[in-house]
């Protein structure tokens, strides 16, 4: 097969990366066969001869790669270097000036320049090595921590003896260590320049233009330490970090792996390729890295609470819990793993528990503008909307493009009916993120709310336009319709009343003892916090997935509850409407538990997050009236119907052991009902 010139060039890195120098030479001299002016692969190829110790052979190549693009700066410093191996000193002042002129910045040129004038100076200078005493003494002082007599010594030592570079690489760790990074840079690029075989030097390098962001000058530099020691392991996981935080995810998982290879008891690197195999999507082989890395060492505190991180992608929220619980045992300050443990106990429906670890969070780290945002969804969900507002507010001022904060606080002044301020932070939230699909369905909801018809309407069309299908958009869809008499097109369901089904579970399942016992097996546990439900009337809501919190007891319901579904789909198969058309091929179930004493009743909603929805009747109590505690779906709420258009709506007249199925974006509601039992109702969405 005929390689590409891209795909040449890319094979030449890879090799190069590797260490396979003639294979990566083979493919560099091949490309300049066919475009002898490629700058990548002129300056590939120079580097490569610098490795080897051949600055001559590099010396033309720098310098086609900088005259086919002089607007690179590292072209410029790989140049000037050359140069003054080569002890070209007058030509490296010249190409210096000009590469100032050229806008290189001056703290890249700073150590170049520092090495030229004395070289001009002292061409014939003698290279003279310090006492073995004074190494000595150097690395005892680093190696012990005391980074202050490290520095005056190797300072010292510099100046005596300026040609070794073992006082320069001290100087820049010590530098790197106390967060001058500037001068770190400068004392790392002396002691490459003076050792450039030395790959710890190169590899130090790569560290301090790491920890300044400089993620292309690191990657280079690591190279460079490879190509000159090629089973260095810590440098093929250093370049595996930069390269995942370059997004370049499937280089940076062979880093990894060929550090595994050269140090299989590398627990770092199983760590660290756990973490992009997890960004990657590959959550059950991230899992086993990260356990092998706690294998290889027990008190790995990143590796818990990056596990923790896995499981809760895994929906394995008990697991995710005793991860970060055991992160923080280890590492008491770590306060991600504080935050993201309030994460996975809000959603285990421990609420009070959830706040505590997030204002732990906080504690150890005050402007975790995250955290902040994570307390306000605990807070609201507690109906502490006021301080949830508050957190929200605080997580937006530490971080004024979070736009997940705009949304969520967005969320809460229109629970509070602040629809104005709600609709202009779901504009703001849309204006940092245009791709928030929940943002887009919040502020359209908020202008019909509004009765801003023209803004509705041209927000309605942008996101028809956009083959948009969910719940949201197909409620207010049927609800524009009923008050301003427009018809729009409804991508998610042009008639959703027609998708009802209503099943009776007690002629196919044993129901007393797969439903009913297990559910009040759950609510009689008391494990779950009850969530602040402002639609309910005497009665409570669980917090939580009840699938993800309570699996062991819920895993028969799962299993009959999907076999409807797919019964469900099955049965309008042939419709056209995008909720059977665009149906998820993945999808999972959020289930809770809805209790009500008499007189309740559940005000008309729609479940805006859903697919499709569901409720499972546990226990409906006798009724005093035909209809009471029945349910009740409709294309809208009674007050969007006007003039001579009607609210259809159905009347469903459900028992014990009823299940009814139907579109999430049809609103319904429960008619009051009186009644000494309690009514026990099972709800879930498709999501």
């Amino acid at each position: 097969m005929v390689l590409t010139i891209d795909q040449a060039l890319q094979q030449g890195i890879a090799a190069h990366k590797e260490g396979k120098l003639e294979e990566a030479e083979r493919l560099y001299q091949a490309i300049l066969q066919s475009q002898p002016l490629h700058q990548d692969a002129n300056h590939n190829l120079g580097v490569l001869a610098i490795s080897v110790n051949k600055a001559e052979a590099a010396l033309p190549l720098f310098k086609a790669a900088l005259e086919a693009n002089p607007k690179i700066e590292q072209f410029w410093l790989s140049y000037i270097n050359a140069l003054i191996k080569e002890k070209q000193f007058d030509i490296a002042k010249v190409v210096l000036e000009q590469a100032k002129k050229n806008g290189v910045a001056r703290d890249k040129l700073y150590n170049l320049e520092g090495q030229l004038t004395p070289k001009i100076q002292k061409p014939n200078a003698r290279s003279v090595s310090p006492p073995q005493q004074q190494l000595s003494s150097l690395l005892e002082h680093y190696q012990n921590g005391r980074l202050s007599d490290a520095e005056t010594l190797a300072t010292s030592m510099s100046h005596e003896f300026p040609t070794h570079n073992f006082s320069w690489k001290i100087l820049g760790a010590v530098f790197k260590a106390t967060g001058r990074n500037p001068e770190a840079i400068n004392a790392n690029q002396t002691a490459v320049t003076l050792s450039p075989q030395d790959a710890e030097a190169h590899s130090n390098l790569g560290n301090t233009f790491k920890g300044l962001g400089r993620l292309d000058e690191a990657e280079a530099s690591y190279i460079q330490a490879i190509a000159l020691k090629p089973d260095y392991a810590e440098v093929h996981s250093n370049l595996g970090n930069t390269l995942q935080e370059l997004g370049k995810l499937d280089e940076a998982e062979t880093s990894y792996k060929q550090a595994i290879a050269l140090r299989p008891s590398f627990a770092g690197a199983h760590s660290n390729l756990g973490n992009t195999l997890q960004e990657l999507g590959r959550f059950d082989e991230a899992e086993a890295s990260f356990r092998q890395a706690l294998a290889l060492k027990p008190d790995f505190a990143d590796a818990y609470y990056n596990l923790g991180n896995t499981l809760t992608e895994l929906g394995r929220l008990d697991e995710a819990e005793a991860s970060y619980t055991q992160a923080i045992e280890l590492t008491p300050g770590l306060a991600e793993a504080h935050s993201n443990l309030g994460n996975t106990l809000k959603a285990l429906g421990r609420l009070d528990e959830a706040e505590a670890s997030l204002r732990q969070a906080i504690a150890l780290k005050s402007d975790f503008a995250q955290a902040h945002s994570n307390l306000g969804n605990t807070l609201n969900e507690l109906g502490r909307l006021e301080e949830a507002e508050a957190s929200y507010t605080q997580a937006i001022a530490l971080r004024p493009d979070y736009a997940e904060a705009y949304s969520n606080l967005g969320n809460t002044l229109k629970e509070v009916g602040r629809l104005n301020e709600a609709e202009a932070s779901y504009t703001q939230a849309i204006a940092l993120k245009p791709d928030y699909p929940e943002a887009h369905d919040s502020q359209l909801r908020c202008l019909y709310l509004l009765d801003k018809q023209s803004r509705f309407f041209d927000k309605l069309d942008y996101l028809i336009n956009e083959d948009t299908a969910n719940a949201t958009i197909g409620s207010l869809t049927c609800r524009s319709a009923l008050r301003y008499g427009v018809e729009k097109p409804n991508l998610f369901c042009r008639e959703p009343l027609k998708y009802l089904l209503h099943i009776d579970m007690n002629t196919q399942y044993d129901f007393e003892d797969i439903f009913v016992e297990k559910a009040r097996a759950i609510l009689n546990a008391d494990r779950m916090s009850n969530r602040k439900q402002s639609l309910l009337v005497n009665g409570y809501q669980t917090s939580g997935n009840l699938f993800d919190i309570e699996n062991s007891l819920t895993e028969k319901i799962q299993k009959a509850i999907r076999l409807e579904i797919e019964k469900y789909r099955i049965h309008f198969k042939d419709s056209k409407d995008g909720l059977i058309k665009k149906w998820p091929t993945d999808y999972s179930l959020y289930g809770w538990l809805i209790s009500m004493k008499s007189g309740g009743e559940l005000k008309p909603h729609i479940h805006a997050n859903g697919w499709l929805s569901g409720s499972l009747y546990i226990n409906v109590p006798p009724k005093s009236m035909a209809e009471s505690g029945n349910l009740v779906v409709s294309l809208g709420e009674e007050k969007d119907a006007t003039d001579t258009r009607i609210n259809v709506k159905q009347i469903i007249n459900v028992v014990t052991g009823s299940l009814v199925l139907f579109p999430a974006s049809l609103t319904h509601y429960t008619i009051p009902f009186e009644a000494e039992e309690e009514r026990i109702v099972l709800a879930f969405d498709v999501k």
